[in-house]
């Protein structure tokens, strides 16, 4: 039997049932960050060495833990995958370009490639996940929520990858602050399949922005046993409950979490240590002492001066590891290295990156240096603009909202009038989205707005 298709009718190239199968079981793990995806391409290329897709989702794969010392591997699978011995369908050719313009860093045409493709091909779950996590790379809301809703009623509930879809459709409205809609959806997707860990993951979010910090704490025990068993994903639902804690300003339970599930025992990748950064960043700005803890994770941070300015999303995040282990002298050669990148060549200037590094992520940890120097007035008239344009940073509302809380710790230091005008601000804001965390109140009292906060949160 010579495969024409693969379970959703999207033309494959290969001739190989026990390829084609497998590299479906790749998907469905890719979907759900099961960490033997690997394997099951390797089976694939075994079953069909000249087949080119197992190859190029090799290439996919590494392309988006945004590590750059792995920018190599990338190329490789990619190579791979243009050396194969059967000519690819159109739609596999497509999926080439795309990786092609995402190795570049041109994350802006990859993901327009994969729109188009997405318009012949709605079922092409390939395409929607990974222009979906270059969406929230690039912190582009508006598509995590249009892209799925696209094509979301072309799929047939009895597929296995349905409830997969709807919780990318849910994770979508929740970045867009539809949070009924988006809770609906996860918990729709959930109904159908319990092992989808992006709908428990849209759902935390929608918690995080609620301020339901008791019921994202519940609602992430409930779900453990389906997110912690040989998950890619683990890490960063372990960085949800971290958030949790802290909201409840629970410093020694956000420790534990750190030390047995963000700790250097554990990490490894970019990713996850980007959690790592931002859980120990806010416990800093807390008073907690995590010096040690920092200087362990950036010692086993495999970075090298080269490896700056690939996703300035990340870069801030190293600069917030050096901050919080006090060598302010590293964290500015670091940004030296991001700034020498940002406004670098012309080819540099395509990049996706580009603009955000240079516009907000370079300000930004000029601002997060003056707040680490003391300085706390001019990191916080620093950092405050930024906020309306934080987007283009990627990640999501949550990650971001380390931003605010840096705010809210220099305003509450700062002799300035502005400065403090700037925080009291920020706690209106804060106040009006949701009601009052313990977190909150701690701000509030810092800046001298304790009994505002708590009638405002009445």
């Amino acid at each position: 039997m010579r495969p024409s298709s693969d379970e959703r009718g999207n033309p494959v190239s290969t001739t190989s049932v026990a390829a084609r199968d497998a590299a479906e079981r790749a998907l469905a793990r890719l979907m759900s960050f099961d960490d033997a995806l690997l394997a099951d391409l390797d089976a694939a290329i075994a079953a069909d060495p000249g087949w080119a897709l197992p190859h190029a989702m090799k290439a996919g794969f590494v392309l988006g833990l945004t590590d750059p010392a792995r920018l190599g591997d990338a190329a490789r699978h990619l190579a791979a995958a243009h050396d194969g011995t059967r000519e690819p369908t159109p739609r596999e050719r497509a999926h080439l370009a795309a990786l092609a313009h995402g190795a570049e860093g041109r994350w802006h045409q990859a993901c327009r490639v994969w729109d188009e493709l997405l318009l012949e091909h709605p079922r092409d779950a390939l395409a929607l996940q990974w222009a979906h996590q270059w969406d929230f790379h690039r912190g582009d809301a508006h598509h995590l929520r249009a892209r799925p809703a696209r094509v979301l009623p072309e799929w047939d509930e009895a597929d296995p990858l349905y409830p997969h879809v709807l919780a990318l459709h849910a994770f979508g409205l929740e970045e867009n602050h539809l949070y009924a809609a988006a809770e609906d959806a996860a918990r729709r997707a959930l109904a159908l399949d319990a092992r989808v860990p992006w709908a428990v993951h849209a759902v935390v979010h929608v918690m995080e922005m609620q301020g339901r910090f008791e019921d994202g704490a519940a609602w992430l025990r409930q779900h453990q046993p389906a997110w912690t068993d040989g998950h890619g994903f683990a890490t960063h639902l372990w960085w949800h409950v971290g958030l949790f804690r802290l909201e409840a300003l629970d410093t020694a339970g956000v420790l534990r979490i750190v030390d047995a599930h963000l700790s250097n025992d554990v990490l490894r990748t970019t990713l996850q240590r980007v959690d790592a950064a931002a859980l120990l960043w806010r416990l800093h700005l807390l008073g907690v002492e995590v010096d040690g803890c920092c200087r362990d994770l950036v010692a086993g941070w495999p970075l090298a001066d080269a490896d700056a300015g690939h996703h300035a999303f990340n870069d801030v995040h190293v600069l917030l590891a050096r901050l919080g282990a006090r060598d302010v002298a590293g964290a500015e050669h670091w940004l030296a290295c991001c700034a020498a990148r940002a406004l670098g060549s012309a080819d540099d200037a395509a990049r996706a990156n580009h603009a955000p590094a240079r516009d907000v992520g370079l300000p930004l940890m000029r601002g997060l240096v003056a707040f680490a120097r003391g300085d706390f007035d001019a990191a916080a008239t620093a950092i405050h603009p930024l906020r309306a344009t934080a987007q283009a940073l990627g990640g999501t509302h949550a990650q971001r909202d380390l931003i605010d809380q840096t705010l809210l710790a220099a305003a509450a230091q700062a002799t300035s009038r502005p400065a403090k005008a700037i925080g009291r601000a920020l706690l209106n804001e804060r106040l009006l989205a949701k009601p009052a965390t313990p977190l909150t109140r701690h701000w509030a009292q810092q800046l001298g707005l304790a009994e505002r906060a708590l009638a405002r949160s009445a």
